[in-house]
């Protein structure tokens, strides 16, 4: 069917200029970001910026709010993370087939715990709210406000899907919500060091030494969230620990947030020693892409099993994340589609893991 190309304009009061040039940015920058976002063509003519493409009305509505917060300069971020809500409507997440963000609530060859009934008023449909040093933090997608929801309402939450799609940071930022409202006595936070498979004791330096590089992305997202002087308080206080899956074993979680990072890289073995560390009052995530397992070849990714062997258990949540879900540079979503037409291409029963 083809789509109707629309032909709409956006027209700044006259004489506000400065906002006006706020809003383009420098050399119009802001204008190619939201035309490679949208799938528009923005033409600037003084006070007149002509809309063309498939995407005007959503772009339309992007420059309008986008104008009406220029009174400063407008940052990447502030366009590419704005951008990326302004292709999710809180409202798109209304039940019924004709949704297309439906095939996110839940997958059915893979029956984990529906979400809950989360109702018509506005504030259920954005998600629970977040209180970090970053202000209020909110799900940007349908899938990463769905994610939100099972975390708050289940003991184990599997978040599965591409990188960029805010998987591991809105985990972490879950747990930093928890520690602050007293609702978790410490955050664990793990990922299997698979580079390093068995030769740790081989590496130079202590523990924390030896596994730093694995587990940077959790430090980059405890410092976004809390700072890097309360981080480093924290730790010294023991209320944040962060280690490699080996050592959970033998251990009981009690009253903890454990967040298990990069879980397409653990064994079966490993998966189900880390799903039985959880202990009273605690709380566990689970997140990674099984697109991009880093186990050798012919071993089974822990992560696939799961998804498989725990699609009855109640108590369990799962949200699926796709490019569409993206919120990293607009080509990242369109890499992850074409790395994904790729495999589907080529795939063929002897590539299972």
């Amino acid at each position: 069917m083809k789509t109707t190309q629309q032909h709409l304009e956006f027209t700044a009061p006259r004489e506000d200029n400065a906002r006006l040039a706020n809003l383009c940015g420098p050399l119009d920058e802001n204008l190619r970001q939201i035309e490679q976002a949208l799938d528009v063509t923005l033409q600037r003519r003084g006070h007149r910026i002509s809309i063309r493409g498939r995407g005007a009305k959503v772009a339309l509505t992007a420059l309008e709010n986008f104008y009406n917060s220029a009174r400063d300069p407008l940052s990447v971020d502030d366009i590419q993370l704005a951008l990326v809500e302004a292709r999710h409507p809180a409202r798109s997440r209304a039940n019924g087939a004709d949704n297309p963000d439906a095939r996110f609530r839940h997958d059915p060859d893979h029956p984990f715990d529906e979400p809950a009934d989360t109702g018509d008023e506005d504030l259920e449909e954005l998600g629970p709210k977040l209180y970090t040093r970053r202000a209020d933090l909110r799900g940007r997608t349908p899938a990463q406000r769905e994610y939100l929801k099972q975390i708050v309402s289940h003991d184990v939450t599997f978040g599965v899907g591409p990188a960029g799609t805010g998987k591991t940071y809105l985990a972490v930022a879950c747990a930093v919500d928890a520690l602050e409202r007293d609702q978790v006595k410490r955050i664990v936070l793990t990922r299997p060091a698979v580079e390093a498979g068995e030769r740790l004791g081989f590496l130079p330096g202590d523990l924390a030494q030896k596994v730093d590089p694995y587990l940077r992305p959790l430090y980059d997202a405890l410092y976004d969230l809390l700072g890097f002087d309360k981080t480093a308080k924290m730790f010294e206080r023991q209320m944040i620990e962060i280690a490699p899956l080996a050592y959970m074993r033998g251990r009981t979680l009690n009253h903890a947030f454990i967040i298990l990072d990069e879980a397409q890289n653990t064994t079966p073995e490993q998966m189900k020693m880390f799903l039985t560390r959880i202990g009273f009052g605690s709380k566990a995530v689970v997140t990674g892409d099984t697109t991009q397992v880093d186990l050798p070849r012919g071993h089974k990714s822990g992560l696939i099993e799961a998804q498989q062997v725990l699609s009855d258990v109640r108590g369990i949540a799962l949200t699926r994340f796709t490019s569409v879900d993206v919120v990293r540079h607009p080509l990242v979503a369109r890499i992850v589609e074409a790395y994904d037409a790729h495999s589907q291409k080529n795939a063929s029963p002897a590539d299972a893991r």
